[in-house]
């Protein structure tokens, strides 16, 4: 059974979630700078996870920027260019130690063109997801408990794929360039917030 806890603002003072945290974010669009941040979900990989609601302009979150700037704990994402973006946007602070499930899994199975979230729980740990409230009004007053059962889904699994990836990564031989591309994604973001999104600087 999954434990779902809502809070308002920011993480209660004290919460620990271990040397790593799976982290997801929910906004109104695909753009940091026009489409606010309204959900970050957490999870210690327990079952149990932790959902922040901001209002509008309502970023005061110490405990959570705390977090997300500590340098002893790693932050967990799928396509975390994006999520990475967003929180340094709305919340003003650059996330890391970070790993992504998704450039590890464009690392490891090159013999497929699908690294989605519900590929991969799918793929690599048998469980089915529902993306069903992927595209919904995450600023709305009240969430739905559809939404929220939707947002915890996105941080449960992240730490079984991440072991499961890293199985792969270590027997592929592509670990060191994995956390290379890791170590750089947090500069993939500010580069995306800075105006280069889609161009290749490292292109002819």
């Amino acid at each position: 059974m999954v434990g779902n806890h809502l809070h308002h603002g920011d993480l209660p003072a004290g919460l620990s979630f271990g040397d790593t945290v799976a982290i997801d974010t929910e906004t109104m669009g695909l753009l940091p700078h026009r489409d606010r941040l309204c959900l970050v979900q957490l999870s210690a990989g327990d079952g149990e996870t932790h959902l922040v609601k901001f209002g509008k302009g309502a970023y005061d979150a110490p405990n959570l920027k705390a977090l997300l700037a500590d340098p002893k704990v790693v932050k967990l994402f799928h396509f975390g260019r994006f999520d990475i973006a967003v929180l340094r946007h709305s919340l003003g602070v650059l996330t890391g130690p970070v790993y992504c499930t998704k450039i590890a899994s464009k690392l490891v199975r090159t013999f497929t063109d699908r690294h989605g979230l519900k590929d991969l729980c799918r793929d690599l740990i048998g469980i089915e997801i529902s993306k069903q409230q992927q595209s919904s009004d995450w600023g709305a007053a009240e969430l739905t408990d559809e939404q929220l059962k939707y947002a915890a889904s996105d941080v449960l699994y992240l730490h079984k794929l991440r072991d499961k990836l890293n199985e792969m990564l270590a027997r592929e031989g592509r670990g060191e360039i994995a956390q290379a591309c890791f170590d750089f994604l947090p500069h993939r973001a500010l580069l995306d917030l800075a105006g280069w999104p889609e161009v290749d600087i490292f292109a002819h």
